[in-house]
This record gives C-alpha cells, structure tokens and sequence, in this order.
C-alpha cells in the first residue's frame, strides 16, 4: 500500500512538472508572439502617419510647382500602392514583408524626387507650411527607422526562443512560426557616390 501512494506521489509530481513546464513555454511564447504584433502595429502606424502627411505636401507643393505634375503625380501613386499592401502580423513570412517594404520603398524614392524638385523653386523652400511638413516628414522617416528596429529585436527574440530546444518541440506543437525581419534594401551596403562637379 505504501509503494503504491509513493508511486502515485511520483506521477503527480512528474504531471505537475510537465503541466507547468507547457504551461510557462506556451505562456512565453503567446506574450512574445503579442510583442510581436504588437512590434508590428507601431511600424504600420508610423507608415500610416507618412502616408497622412503626403496629400498636405503634395498639395503644398502643387501650390508653387504646378507644372511639375509627373512627380507629383509618382508621390501619389507610390503613397496610393504603399497604402494598398496590407500585412498583418499573423502572414509576416519573408515573401509579404518584402512586398510590403518594396511598396514602402518606391513611396520613399517617389519622395527624394519631389524633395529634389523643390530645390528648383526657393520661394517653396522658405514657406513655412512646407517647412513644417517637411520637418514632420523627416521626423516621421525617424521614427519608421525606430520602429523597424524595435520590430526586428521583437522578432529576434521570439525567434530565438522558439527554436530553442525543447520550446522548438513545444512551438511545433501548438503552430507558432518564425517571424520575418525587415531587412536592408538593395544597395543599401554601397556609399552613394557624391559629386561637385
């Protein structure tokens, strides 16, 4: 009889260890997963505040350079596809998020061109609507650069812990995946080339 309880006592003990090790695992990996998502809807929020910021630019801009309408019109298409890529953090796999930075990308290379148009026109350059916009634009680029980097440490993170052994067994079980990072663009590893002449 006495065998028996200390038998019982032992599987009790092990079912206990074992609830509480999927328990905490599964735990950890929802609230990293969350962060996450949570990582994820700081970037779209600081893309969404640059989309917002562009008709106010364009439209001040058009104001003083009319007749640049091919450039103006580029900022609004690219704004109009960079908008039109939605990801969510649930199908964050390497092929969207690319997509998504692909978009976000022509959005910026529409801007530089509209930023070197405005050096034609100065009386452009000292108004002060486009001052400010100008300034909260490029605060708006800092803050993307933030946030992607907070998105990648995030990202890191859940990663590392759900490939490590056993929690890679455990994040198989229940279907959590690795996350994709932002990455650097093409040619972002080449200093550009400045000339004065």
């Amino acid at each position: 009889m006495k065998k028996s309880w200390i038998i019982l006592a032992v599987v009790a003990v092990v079912i206990i260890v074992i609830y509480s090790s999927f328990k905490g695992t599964y735990n950890n990996m929802v609230r990293m997963d969350e962060g996450v998502n949570s990582s994820w809807a700081q970037v779209e929020n600081v893309y969404q505040r640059r989309a917002d910021l562009i008709p106010n630019l364009v439209n001040t801009v058009k104001g003083y350079a009319s007749h640049e309408q091919e450039t103006l019109q580029g900022v609004i298409e690219a704004r109009s596809k960079a908008t039109s890529v939605n990801l969510n953090a649930d199908n964050l796999t390497p092929q969207n998020l690319e997509q998504f930075q692909n978009a976000q990308a022509g959005l910026s290379s529409a801007l530089s061109k509209l930023m070197v148009v405005v050096e034609r026109y100065p009386d452009l350059k000292a108004n002060q609507n486009f001052l400010d916009l100008q300034a909260q634009l490029e605060g708006t680029e800092n803050r993307i650069a933030v946030e992607r980097r907070k998105f990648n440490e995030s990202a890191q993170s859940f990663n590392t812990y759900i490939r490590s052994f056993p929690k890679n067994i455990y994040a198989n079980m229940f279907g959590f995946e690795k996350k994709a990072y932002f990455a650097a663009e093409q040619g972002a590893d080449k200093a550009p080339v400045v000339n004065f002449d």
